[in-house]
């Protein structure tokens, strides 16, 4: 398998006279937790959208694996595992009918499918609430089941845009340890969060986009040397024009 999980070369997407992404350039390593940061409205989720075919864009290239998003989607599409930010879900459906029909989504064969769905919903302990409306779940469970169904085609780069939004601490730090455990396992994981101090504890490598451009990328340890925490690092930067 390619050594780069993601390769992003010259991206650039505008909406109509907007530019949203300015032709930004960065890789993600296989087997990296990397933190994507960057203020609302700085081009994180249009990042996102472009890898993920969501949205199209203007010029530049990403792979995802070595396989052109755009000229072999359906290859790179495979690689790749969602969890947005939104709770773009059938309210009503059950867990177990999520994940089933994702399943049949990606190809993945009925003989096979049942024990796939038992396995990811016993990953993320939802067996119990397999069976409930999705309404019906809290926070911390609806979160664990976006996760769900993003690695329920076992997806070798994970992508999370705000994964624990909207859960209380302990809901939280039991997300951090699926997390882990899925990046200490193999998987790529790209981790867009406002909660900076999730970022310090999880990620490898971070970048910071703002306006539309990349403007600090490193390892962690760049961003909190000097006993600097993530957090003051990232205001020095997007809001004072700082360097790292």
């Amino acid at each position: 398998m390619p050594h780069k999980a993601l390769e992003i070369t010259n991206l650039y997407k505008s909406y109509d006279k907007n530019v949203a992404v300015d032709r930004i350039s960065f890789d993600v390593p296989k087997g990296e937790f990397f933190g994507f940061l960057g203020p609302n409205g700085a081009g994180k989720t249009t990042t996102i959208k472009c890898i993920t075919g969501i949205a199209a864009f203007q010029s530049g290239t990403i792979k995802v694996f070595d396989s052109d998003v755009v000229k072999q989607y359906r290859e790179a599409r495979k690689k790749i595992g969602l969890a947005p930010q939104e709770f773009n879900i059938d309210f009503f459906a059950k867990p177990r009918d999520i994940l089933w029909y994702v399943a049949g989504y990606y190809s993945i064969p009925r003989s096979e499918r049942k024990k796939r769905v038992n396995d990811v919903l016993d990953r993320f302990e939802l067996g119990p609430h397999a069976d409930k409306p999705f309404q019906a779940l809290s926070g911390g469970l609806k979160r664990r089941v976006i996760l769900a169904r993003a690695m329920i085609h076992d997806p070798d780069l994970l992508i999370l845009d705000e994964p624990t939004a909207g859960v209380d601490v302990e809901l939280r730090h039991e997300l951090w340890r699926h997390l882990r455990e899925l990046n200490a396992a193999g998987k790529t994981i790209m981790l867009t969060s406002h909660y900076l101090e999730e970022v310090e504890m999880l990620c490898n490598r971070i970048a910071i986009i703002n306006g539309g451009k990349i403007v600090a990328i490193g390892d962690k340890s760049e961003f909190v040397s000097g006993g600097k925490k993530l957090e003051q690092t990232y205001l020095d930067i997007t809001q004072n024009g700082k360097t790292k």
